[in-house]
C-alpha cells in the first residue's frame, strides 16, 4: 500500500448515499451484529440505489471489515483517547470508510476528506465536523504506513481465528490464508450447459473444473442470461462436491442443508432426483424461487437434516454443513466480526448429527459427500476421523487428483479435498472449503 494512491476518476457510488448506505450497512453488521446479506436487506433506501451503486457499497463495506484492525490502528496514533471511548461509538465508522477510499480504493485525497466531513454531518454528529476534518485531512497528507501484505492479513485476522489456523496449517499457511482474506474475491458462476459459449457471452474466464469467472460481477441481474435461468452464482470451490459424484442421471440424491440451492442446482440439472431439505422455511421458498428461474424440478422439505429420513433408501446424499463460513471470507467478511470460537464449538455437534442421520438413509454402495466452507479442521477432517470410528458400514472414498482438472494441489494423504484462499493464486484464488467421500457398504 502507498502512502499517496493515485488520483482516480470518480466511480459509480462515490455520492453521499452510498456512504450514508455504507455507514448503515457498517452499523448493522458491527453493532447490531446482523450478517452482511442481512445487512444489506435491512437497510432503508439501499433497495432503490441503481446496480452499480449497490456494488461499490458492497466494496466499501468489505474493504472496511477487511482492513479496520489496520485502519484503527494507523487512527489510534492520531487519537487523544482510545478508540472505544469515542462517542457516539459509531464514529469510527465514519473515519474507517474515510479511510477505506483514499487508502485502499483510491478515491482523490481531497474528496475522502470533503465525504467523510459531509457524512458526519449527514448523521448527525456535526459537532465531530472539526475533528474529522483534522483526523482526516493528517491521514491523507502522512498517509498510512506501508505494511506487508502478509502482516496485514495478520494484524486483520482475529486472534481466536488465527490461532485455529497456526495450529491446524502452521505458520506460513496461516499467514498466507490470512493475506489472501484481504483480495477483493471475483465472481463465480455455474452454468447448465455450453460453458464456453457463455464464458464469451459473460466476458467471463472459464476455469479448470468447469466453473466461470469475472473479476468483478456488478449488480448481477442485469448480466445476460440471469433472467432465462442460465446460469448462477456459484463459488468454484463450492461447485467441487456434486461433481465428485460421477453420473448421477436417473438417480435419487437427497441435498440435505440446501438452500440456497447452488448444488441443488448442479444436480438437478445433470439428470438427479433432488430432495432438498433445509430447516429454514424462508430458506426453502428461496431455494424453490431460485429453481423457478433456473427452471429446475426439484422436491423441497422443510425439515432438521439431523433428524429427517426418505421414505426409502437414496442412492447419495450431499451434506453442505452449517459452519462457522471462515472459508468464504473474501467476499463474506462479515465471519470476521461475526463468528466466535463457541460457533464451531457448537456447530461440531450439529454437523455429526448430518453426518450420523446421512449415513442411515444411504442405500447399500450408497455415496454420501460431506463438505464445509470452513477452514477449521474441526469442521472438516476430524470429523471424517470421528465417522469412520463409529462402527458404521461406511469407508472413505478417496478423491483422485486427477478427477477433475486444477484440484490435484488440494487433494490430501488420505483423498480428501482441502481448499485454500491462496489456492488458484494466478486466477484469483478461491474459497477455502473441505470435501470427504464415503461409500456405505
Amino acid at each position: 500500500m502507498t502512502g499517496r494512491p493515485q488520483e482516480a476518476e470518480p466511480r459509480p457510488g462515490d455520492g453521499l448515499p452510498a456512504r450514508r448506505a455504507a455507514y448503515a450497512v457498517l452499523n448493522d453488521i458491527l453493532f447490531q451484529k446482523r450478517t452482511i446479506d442481512e445487512a444489506f436487506s435491512h437497510v432503508a433506501g439501499l433497495e432503490h440505489m441503481p446496480g452499480r451503486d449497490k456494488a461499490f457499497v458492497r466494496l466499501l463495506v468489505s474493504v472496511v471489515l477487511k482492513r479496520a484492525r489496520e485502519m484503527d490502528a494507523a487512527l489510534s496514533k492520531l487519537l487523544t483517547e482510545p478508540l472505544q471511548n469515542l462517542k457516539p461509538p459509531q464514529l469510527v465508522n465514519i473515519f474507517r470508510l474515510g479511510i477505506a477510499q483514499f487508502a485502499f480504493l483510491e478515491t482523490p485525497p481531497h474528496a475522502a476528506v470533503n465525504t467523510t466531513v459531509e457524512l458526519a454531518e449527514a448523521e448527525g454528529i456535526a459537532h465531530h465536523k472539526p475533528l474529522v476534518n483534522a483526523v482526516m485531512r493528517r491521514l491523507t497528507r502522512e498517509g498510512m504506513e506501508r505494511v506487508d501484505a502478509r502482516d496485514a492479513g495478520r494484524m486483520n485476522t482475529p486472534e481466536w481465528l488465527w490461532n485455529e489456523w497456526m495450529r491446524n496449517y502452521g505458520v506460513e499457511t496461516a499467514l498466507a490464508i490470512a493475506a489472501a482474506n484481504l483480495e477483493e474475491a471475483p465472481v463465480d458462476f455455474s452454468v447448465k450447459s455450453h460453458p464456453d459459449q457463455w464464458a464469451q457471452t459473460l466476458d467471463a474466464v472459464l476455469l479448470p473444473t468447469g466453473s466461470l469467472r469475472k473479476r468483478t460481477g456488478g449488480f448481477i441481474p442485469d448480466l445476460p442470461g440471469f433472467t432465462q435461468g442460465s446460469w448462477w452464482i456459484q463459488n468454484a470451490a463450492a461447485a467441487i462436491p456434486a461433481k465428485l459424484f460421477g453420473d448421477v442421471k436417473g438417480k435419487t440424491v437427497v441435498d440435505l442443508c440446501a438452500a440456497p440451492g447452488g448444488k441443488t442446482a448442479q444436480l438437478a440439472s445433470a439428470g438427479a432426483k433432488v430432495i432438498a431439505v433445509d430447516r429454514s422455511a424462508e430458506r426453502v421458498a428461496r431455494l424453490a424461487e431460485n429453481m423457478q428461474r433456473l427452471q429446475l424440478n426439484v422436491e423441497t422439505v422443510i425439515s432438521d437434516g439431523a433428524v429427517w429420513n426418505a421414505k426409502e433408501p437414496v442412492d447419495a446424499v450431499l451434506i453442505d454443513a452449517p459452519c462457522t463460513a471462515t472459508g468464504t471470507i473474501r467476499h463474506q467478511p462479515d465471519v470476521l466480526w461475526l463468528k466466535e470460537p463457541r460457533d464451531q464449538i457448537k456447530l461440531a455437534g450439529l454437523q455429526q448429527r448430518l453426518l450420523l442421520n446421512a449415513v442411515k438413509m444411504l442405500k447399500p454402495g450408497g455415496m454420501l459427500i460431506y463438505c464445509t466452507c470452513s477452514l477449521q479442521k474441526a469442521e472438516g477432517e476430524d470429523h471424517a476421523i470421528w465417522l469412520l470410528q463409529q462402527g458404521l458400514p461406511v469407508r472413505m472414498e478417496p478423491i483422485k487428483p486427477d478427477e477433475l482438472p486444477g484440484i490435484a494441489e488440494m487433494i490430501t494423504d488420505r483423498g480428501e479435498l482441502r481448499c485454500l484462499p491462496f489456492h488458484w493464486k494466478d486466477t484469483g484464488g478461491i474459497d477455502g472449503f473441505y470435501v470427504a467421500r464415503f461409500l456405505k457398504s
